[in-house]
Order: C-alpha cells, then sequence, then structure tokens
C-alpha cells in the first residue's frame, strides 16, 4: 500500500455549536471595528508621482522667485503684478538676487513701476525685498531690465510734464545701479527725450 505525502485531513463535520462561535466571532470583529475608527482624511492624495515627492528646497545658488513676496507697493482693492525681473550676483557673495520691476493691476492706463531687488533670507531660505530703485511716485515705466556684470540696466520711460497723459510717456532715460558694498549707486549713461 503506497502512502501519501499529504497526511490524512481530519473529518470536518460541522455541528451547530461550530456556527455559533463563526457568528460570534465575526460579530465581534464588527464591534470592534466601529469603535476603532480611523481619524478625518486632512490631505489629499497626490495623483501622479511627482506629486508625491516634496518640493526641493531652494539652494545658495536658487535666485528668489518673486511669487509670494510681499513687495511695499500700496496697490488697494487691485494686486501687484511683476512685470519683468531678472537674477544674477550683485554683491559678489556667491548668491545671487532678483531685481522685479512691479506695478499695480490697473484695469486702464499705464500703471508706474517699482523697480525692487529681493534676496533670500538667511534664516528660512524665503525670498524678501533688500532695496528699492525705483518709486512708483516717479512715475516711470521699466523697460529692458537686465543685469550684467554685477549691474542693473534699464530704460525708464516717464513723462516731461504733469500733463503728459499717463498712456504716453515722451521721455526715455537709460539708467544703471550699481552695489558699492553699502548702497546701489544710480548712474545715467546719456538722457535723450523724445519716445
Amino acid at each position: 500500500m503506497q502512502q501519501s505525502a499529504v497526511p490524512e485531513l481530519a473529518r470536518t463535520d460541522t455541528r451547530p455549536i461550530h456556527w455559533v462561535a463563526t457568528a460570534t466571532a465575526v460579530a465581534g470583529v464588527i464591534a470592534l471595528t466601529s469603535l476603532v475608527q480611523p481619524g478625518p482624511a486632512t490631505a489629499a492624495q497626490p495623483t501622479t508621482a511627482t506629486e508625491a515627492r516634496p518640493a526641493p528646497a531652494p539652494t545658495a545658488t536658487t535666485p528668489p522667485g518673486t511669487t509670494g513676496v510681499a513687495f511695499p507697493l500700496d496697490c488697494g482693492p487691485v494686486k501687484a503684478v511683476v512685470a519683468r525681473k531678472t537674477s544674477g550676483d550683485l554683491d559678489g557673495d556667491g548668491r545671487p538676487e532678483t531685481v522685479a520691476a512691479v506695478h499695480c493691476d490697473a484695469a486702464m492706463g499705464t500703471p508706474p513701476d517699482a523697480l525692487y531687488v529681493l534676496t533670500r533670507d538667511l534664516a528660512d531660505g524665503r525670498p524678501r525685498v533688500v532695496a528699492t530703485l525705483v518709486q512708483p511716485a516717479d512715475r516711470l515705466t521699466v523697460t529692458d531690465l537686465d543685469l550684467s556684470a554685477r549691474t542693473v540696466t534699464a530704460t525708464l520711460l516717464g513723462y516731461s510734464t504733469d500733463d503728459v497723459p499717463s498712456c504716453c510717456p515722451d521721455v526715455r532715460k537709460p539708467a544703471a545701479w550699481h552695489w558699492n558694498g553699502h548702497a546701489f549707486l544710480r548712474s545715467t549713461p546719456g538722457d535723450t527725450r523724445g519716445a
């Protein structure tokens, strides 16, 4: 007689007591799960693999961005808009700064620009305004913004008199700013009348 490699299974006749024990066990599991509930969800699940990874922390070589910066510009009920920006190392410390031309989001006319220099806060890495090169009160529009050889250059469009409509600046001035170790010094390569 050949012996099976699998031992004989015990006889599996069910009796009513087995059903009562099973029903009691299932009822206990259901009661326990109703007592132990997970907390409410606090965050949405990422939909793609790239969303699951946290954004990389800014490094010392990453220029400061302009998103979320509280510019010292009073725009009333409208928001501030970054019209132009450029980045580079202005003070020679190996960390880039960002220069941004910002104005209020006016529905009509040509709102004046302000020109700000931003750097990263050493403590938390957030961008912050450290200098103002052009004030909105100057009634200028900044064009041709560039940063090269640690010098900010721009063309400033303005008005010869208060009678000139804000839509049509009639004065065009090139301007440059260079950090001297204590402040930004402005120079004017040449003035030209007429835009």
